[in-house]
């Protein structure tokens, strides 16, 4: 599914290069569950941009699906981020006056699916992530954390993207909350959902089932769990 060769990100700010990814090669299969982990400036932050198609290599190839995503116009890269790529991020990304069942359906807005289906899809996909029912009308600044990053997961899911791509999903959860969003997506890997994580705790990335350790933007470790 995902295939990257050789990737490497240079920033320029004035005279002054940073590496921020230099060298790292590796693949992803469909249906993996993987966590990418590495401490503050490790480059792992740079690498999740490139794999969500929200930046792009100064250096070597990345291909999703058999697409050599940086050959891709603009428009080409919007329809990958909305089609094949569902985001989760640390701080939910949720609206705050929208209910649960609005902001599950935010991605669909461009869609030609008529309300009355949308909604279903909606409501179905907040079962199948966990979310109780009765928290469907609820405001999302209502909700506790954990709820909130289920309704994040639910959004992630709606257009059935080929893989979930989540950003450091656990950073603003408690130790219990965590646990359990981390079942959520050990649940829905084990349904064949495609799941990269980007984390900086080590016992986060232990939920994945391969844990590729980057350092000074490159791999230090690629083991499976």
């Amino acid at each position: 599914m995902i295939v990257c060769n050789n990737l490497c990100k240079t920033y320029i700010n004035g005279d002054v290069e940073t590496q921020a990814v230099c060298g790292i090669s590796f693949r992803i299969e469909k249906g993996e569950f993987v966590a990418i982990v590495g401490p503050s400036g490790s480059g792992k932050s740079t690498l999740m941009h490139i794999l969500g198609a929200l930046d792009t290599p100064t250096g070597g190839q990345y291909f999703l699906e058999g697409k050599e995503v940086s050959r891709l116009t603009d428009n080409e890269l919007s329809d990958l981020r909305r089609g094949k790529i569902g985001f989760v991020f640390q701080s939910f990304n949720l609206l705050p006056r929208t209910t649960v069942l609005q902001n599950v359906m935010l991605p669909l807005v461009f869609s030609d699916m008529p309300m009355k289906k949308r909604k279903a899809k909606a409501r179905e996909t907040l079962k199948y992530v966990g979310l109780e029912e009765s928290k469907f009308f609820n405001l999302s600044n209502q909700l506790s954390g954990g709820q909130m990053q289920r309704v994040a997961v639910a959004r992630a899911l709606i257009n059935d993207p080929s893989i979930i791509l989540a950003d450091e999903p656990t950073g603003n959860l408690d130790t219990r909350t965590s646990r359990v969003v981390m079942k959520t997506f050990q649940e829905l890997n084990s349904k064949g959902h495609t799941i990269i994580i980007i984390t900086h705790e080590m016992e986060i990335a232990q939920f994945a089932r391969r844990v590729i350790s980057v350092r000074d933007g490159l791999i230090e470790k690629d083991e499976k769990n």
